[in-house]
């Protein structure tokens, strides 16, 4: 199925017509489709495994044999077909509705981030001088987002948007390296690729993600989560890079806390640097 569009049946009705062919655990993912698809549209490759109590390439083999590439292109046109719930008020501007949502999104996360695993993050960061950032797509923007921050504050740090140099710069890695990946899913599989490859170089992975379980974490050492899950229709945006961006916050306000004196003197140089090339 290589259209994005929902040009051919919906995917309710190709589970409906590859029905018969069905094994009895790919039942079981059916059935939990139907039972449950609002909730599906959020779960990630994991977690619907282990909702459906079968294995991950079970799973994947179920979508496949509809015609999907992945998970993720069912649940693109599974959107399109099942009603999104919005929680703002619907008498409101959308004006409104874009707050209420930032709001919301700062608020959840502000309640799922465990004070712990955040400081062994900034220890960790903290602790090594080769630091690298994988993003890609809209979570890029945030990694790079990050390399500023940390620039800013005096810590060697590479964010690399780019799969096939991320791999490069994998291979390069040791005990010594510290890899953030930036992943809202945790299921970009470019991503997973160079943060396994970075696992098998003895990099500590620090994972910022909205999932708990997901193909990333099973190769991070911390996770940190955020709380802005969002429909595939609403995939790269603005309220979801919000809740990416707060965690990248407390991180680097915790980093700058731990050498006041020696970021408070980065942040002056860089300033005194800059202010030449501004009229």
């Amino acid at each position: 199925m290589e259209s994005k569009t929902m040009a051919g049946p919906k995917p309710s009705i190709l589970m409906e017509q590859h029905k018969h062919t069905f094994t009895k655990s790919e039942h079981k993912i059916y059935d939990y489709i139907l039972s449950h698809p609002d909730k599906v549209l959020y779960h990630s490759l994991t977690e619907l495994s282990e909702y459906s109590k079968v294995a991950e390439a079970t799973v994947l083999r179920f979508f496949r044999k509809l015609g999907f590439k992945g998970f993720q292109d069912f649940k693109f046109l599974f959107a399109q077909e099942v009603p999104q719930a919005n929680h703002a008020p619907q008498d409101e501007s959308f004006v409104h509705r874009i707050r209420y949502n930032i709001v919301q999104a700062i608020e959840d996360s502000s309640e799922v981030v465990d004070l712990g695993t955040l400081e062994k993050c900034i220890n960790a960061i903290d602790a090594s001088q080769d630091v690298v950032i994988f993003g890609i797509g809209s979570s890029g923007i945030a990694g790079l987002d990050m390399q500023n921050r940390l620039m800013r504050i005096g810590k060697h740090v590479n964010a690399i948007t780019d799969s096939h140099f991320q791999i490069m710069r994998a291979s390069s890695l040791n005990e010594n390296s510290v890899v953030i990946a930036i992943s809202l899913t945790g299921s970009t599989k470019d991503i997973v690729d160079a943060v396994k490859l970075a696992k098998e170089k003895k990099a500590t992975v620090i994972a910022l993600t909205n999932y708990v379980k997901s193909p990333l974490t099973k190769y991070a050492d911390h996770v940190l989560l955020s709380s802005a899950k969002e429909s595939p229709l609403d995939s790269g945006s603005l309220v979801s890079k919000i809740a990416q961006l707060y965690l990248i916050d407390l991180i680097c306000t915790g980093l700058t806390m731990n050498n006041v004196k020696d970021a408070e003197s980065v942040k002056r140089e860089i300033t005194e640097h800059i202010a030449g090339k501004l009229y």
